[in-house]
């Protein structure tokens, strides 16, 4: 095997692992781990040798010979430009101790670098979770002590721009896109010359609800609620149990789908809420860029509904050209960011050496 990629994205109760060659995948597995087994080492650091063990075992001997980088997973991280990392101490450090929050994906750096010293390569992550390339502006909130985060699928987001960068032959650093990560959670980001000039926060507070999640809200039901179901509660309430999940009790755009043709008028209106408010957002994004678009870039789970990308693009269509993406490629983005590096077409960032 020549110019292989060891790809490893940790999750909550799995662990993905692939082999790229060429650009193809080789090789790839879905590791599932038993919950309590994960609780029973008190965090998520601690499942470190459990979980390298189970990787090491499940790639077959015929895809361990030519390896020239291990890329992990980004994890929580503190915020920092886009690109391609290499995993320092600093970041191991960060990582193993959760300074910034305590994820599974935290254990992307910390078993790249146990894998990449074995084999005697590199090891790196790829726009990691906690990318960030605000300037000033877009962070400004309109209260003092409260400033709008970066925080978006920024893995996805980039790689769908940098395919569609591709496509239309133009280098990424000179592209414009509105780009909209569509999935249980809602990404949509201003992309000027490949970094992310604006983004609603996908998690809490901003842009459209999603099948999972609250977006943006009127602020006066915001405070009742924290005050009738407290801090916590309301948390979850708005990043879990919110969009299809709050009216429908399921996550499953097939299942609002389902109703729908059932003659659900409720879940039609909810449905047409949820692209109302998507092409709103996307609207807004391309304001953000002046309205100087290369074209709009949609990706993710959700747009594999003809019904849903039927009725978004008749409303975003005027905007400019539309290019899709279905479902999400973060094991494809994570080899070839790594690949990126090894051809000598990106520097490898240092995390360690903060900006």
């Amino acid at each position: 095997m020549e110019q292989g990629v060891l790809v490893i994205n940790p999750g909550t109760t799995s662990t993905k692992i692939a082999v790229f060659e060429g650009g193809k995948q080789v090789h790839g597995d879905n590791i599932r781990h038993d919950a309590a087994t994960l609780h029973g080492f008190g965090s998520v650091a601690g499942q470190l040798d459990y979980r390298y063990k189970l990787i090491d075992q499940a790639i077959p001997g015929e895809f361990r010979d030519g390896w020239v980088a291990v890329v992990g997973r980004g994890g929580l991280l503190r915020p920092c430009e886009g690109g391609t990392y290499h995993v320092d101490a600093a970041m191991l450090e960060d990582a193993g101790k959760a300074t910034y929050g305590e994820h599974a994906s935290n254990l992307g750096s910390m078993l790249a670098a146990k894998f990449a010293e074995a084999a005697g390569v590199p090891a790196v992550v790829v726009d990691p979770v906690s990318t960030d390339d605000f300037d000033e502006l877009p962070r400004i909130s309109g209260v003092p002590g409260i400033a709008r985060k970066c925080r978006a699928h920024a893995l996805n987001i980039k790689a769908t721009a940098r395919r569609t960068a591709i496509n239309i032959g133009k280098p990424f650093e000179d592209t414009r896109f509105v780009v909209a990560h569509l999935g249980g959670g809602i990404s949509i980001a201003a992309l000027d010359g490949g970094k992310i000039a604006d983004v609603n926060d996908g998690l809490l507070g901003m842009g459209p609800f999603s099948p999972e999640r609250a977006g943006a809200l009127p602020l006066q039901g915001v405070i009742d609620l924290l005050r009738d179901k407290g801090y916590d509660e309301a948390k979850r309430i708005f990043s879990r149990e919110s969009g299809f999940v709050g009216y429908f009790g399921t996550s499953d755009l097939r299942d609002v789908e389902a109703k729908i043709e059932g003659g659900d008028a409720q879940a039609k209106l909810i449905f047409d809420a949820m692209v109302y408010q998507i092409a709103k957002e996307i609207g807004a994004m391309a304001a953000a860029l002046s309205g100087k678009l290369d074209g709009i870039v949609i990706t993710g789970g959700l747009i594999h509904s003809e019904r849903l990308l039927t009725s978004l693009t008749a409303r975003i269509d005027f905007l400019g050209p539309i290019h899709l993406h279905p479902g999400e490629e973060e094991m494809l983005a994570m080899a070839e960011g790594a690949m990126r590096v090894i051809r000598g077409e990106e520097t490898a960032k240092s995390y360690g050496e903060k900006a």
